[in-house]
């Protein structure tokens, strides 16, 4: 199945309000499916006991740690620019579900060791945190009159500047502490900010999937940074 080859389309904005309503919910709707798809290969990463070995082969490891806090980043990034692909909704289901997996694999250690600690209850504060600022920045994101077009290269040039400070800490080993957290929680915020705008105003009605797969991505990462900063100041 693909989408129709169409070389202009009438962005979701312009549309009737029926269909950018229906747009609207089918792309959140999908957004949450992929976080149920999330929770599913997380928990049989749990079950398994894979959870805790991926936990070991990284505790004491700052390259490798850091390394895959630098692929997480990276995957989020190049989902960012294969949400732009809005031309085949194979390749965005594959991506949809292909990152709810690989955030399956970034998160395991993380909630592994604060399970260990037994601070499960971080993990529903962190939820929450970053549950109400999607929704407040979604609400923005939709209502304001302003154009966010201008945060674009702001945005990708702060992204490649955190991916530059993640693989400069595990070359050079210096800790990416709570400031560190704090700063790409304000990052993944703006991105959903200007995502939010932008699938509006740019993606056509039939590219629901295509712009669920950006907003995940950004959701799950403010979610990880969140909890690892309430982690770091539990310490």
């Amino acid at each position: 199945m693909a989408y129709p080859q169409q070389t202009h389309y009438i962005p979701a904005i312009n549309a009737d309000e029926d269909v950018r309503s229906a747009f609207l919910i089918r792309v959140y709707q999908h957004v949450a499916l992929a976080v149920l798809a999330f929770v599913a290969f997380e928990t049989i990463l749990f079950v398994t006991g894979l959870a805790q070995g991926i936990l070991n082969f990284f505790s004491g490891n700052g390259f490798l740690w850091l390394g895959l806090i630098g692929a997480m980043y990276l995957g989020s990034t190049m989902s960012f620019k294969a949400a732009q692909r809005i031309d085949d909704v194979n390749i965005q289901y594959a991506g949809l579900f292909g990152m709810a997996a690989m955030y399956s694999i970034v998160f395991a250690p993380l909630l592994r060791s604060v399970f260990n600690a037994d601070a499960s209850g971080l993990v529903w504060q962190a939820a929450l945190i970053t549950l109400v600022g999607f929704a407040g920045l979604t609400v923005i994101g939709m209502t304001t009159s302003k154009d966010l077009s201008f945060m674009r290269p702001i945005l990708l040039w702060a992204g490649f500047a955190a991916l530059g400070l993640i693989v400069a800490g595990a070359i050079f080993g210096f800790q990416l502490g709570i400031i560190f957290s704090v700063g790409m929680i304000a990052l993944s915020g703006a991105t959903i900010l200007y995502q939010t705008q932008t699938i509006v105003r740019q993606f056509p009605a039939w590219a629901h999937v295509a712009a669920a797969l950006g907003l995940f991505s950004s959701l799950m990462t403010m979610f990880y940074y969140v909890l690892r900063l309430l982690a770091a100041t539990r310490r």
